[in-house]
């Protein structure tokens, strides 16, 4: 009991600051670009993969713009201090696996790391992303289980944690607000385009010794900013995002 009440502070801790601590992450990328070359000497095969490896990202983000857009306000939040929930998310996404926003964060991170194309980074990034989230993950359904009960019980117990299950989906409940995703998670949208260019970027000085911009890159990097001042300024600025009850 002691150990696991340990977790729940340990969890509800990373939870607090799980906006930044992850950028630890970004020592490990010191060892990767070491000796870092083109496969098969060819910048255009270097682009294929990085493309590749930008679609895995976008899956993540894509499975966090469609539970953003079923959940309704004060749930799937990005609250930093304390843990809220007005309800229970149990349909939708939600009625397939509990942690539906974490998952799609493990891909989003994913397709940035295998962009390198080391697998002991992949492996290692994958140990850490469990280890971390594990945490957090109990220390939001201690919460979720001291304020809704036996609800909350009997949904973890019929829900897998993290791996979906087809078999036990359920309509969700709300109609799905595009609104709400754009207000919500052009942030992340952003994150990954500058993600992408900036390692593009790096690897290419590695091996030509001088700065490299793709114009692939460049035009998607470009395009991502002006899309996140636009919502940016929407959100900051005007009531055009804003949805009753979301």
């Amino acid at each position: 009991m002691a150990n696991s009440e340990k977790s729940v502070r340990t969890g509800q801790w990373l939870f607090r600051w799980r906006s930044y601590l992850p950028l630890a992450l970004l020592v490990l990328f010191v060892p990767a670009f070491r000796n870092y070359s083109y496969p098969f000497g060819s910048h255009t095969v270097e682009r294929v993969w990085e493309l590749f490896s930008f679609i895995i990202a976008l899956f993540g983000l894509t499975v966090r713009a469609y539970t953003i857009g079923y959940t309704p306000k004060n749930t799937s939040g990005r609250n930093i201090k304390k843990q809220v929930a007005d309800s229970l998310n149990t349909t939708g996404i939600y009625s397939m696996l509990r942690n539906p926003l974490y998952f799609g964060n493990f891909f989003m991170t994913l397709g940035v790391v295998m962009s390198i194309r080391h697998g002991w980074l992949c492996l290692v990034y994958s140990l850490v992303f469990w280890l971390y989230y594990e945490r957090i993950i109990m220390a939001e359904e201690s919460f979720l289980s001291s304020t809704f009960g036996k609800e909350f019980e009997d949904y973890r117990a019929r829900t897998p944690a993290f791996v979906p299950d087809i078999r036990l989906w359920r309509p969700p409940v709300l109609p799905f607000s595009f609104r709400n995703v754009l207000k919500r998670e052009y942030s992340g949208f952003f994150g990954i385009i500058a993600a992408f260019t900036i390692m593009d970027i790096v690897g290419g000085f590695i091996v030509e010794g001088r700065f490299v911009f793709d114009p692939v890159w460049a035009g998607l990097f470009l395009f991502g900013l002006m899309v996140y001042l636009t919502l940016l300024t929407l959100k900051k600025k005007t009531r055009v995002l804003h949805v009753d009850g979301r």
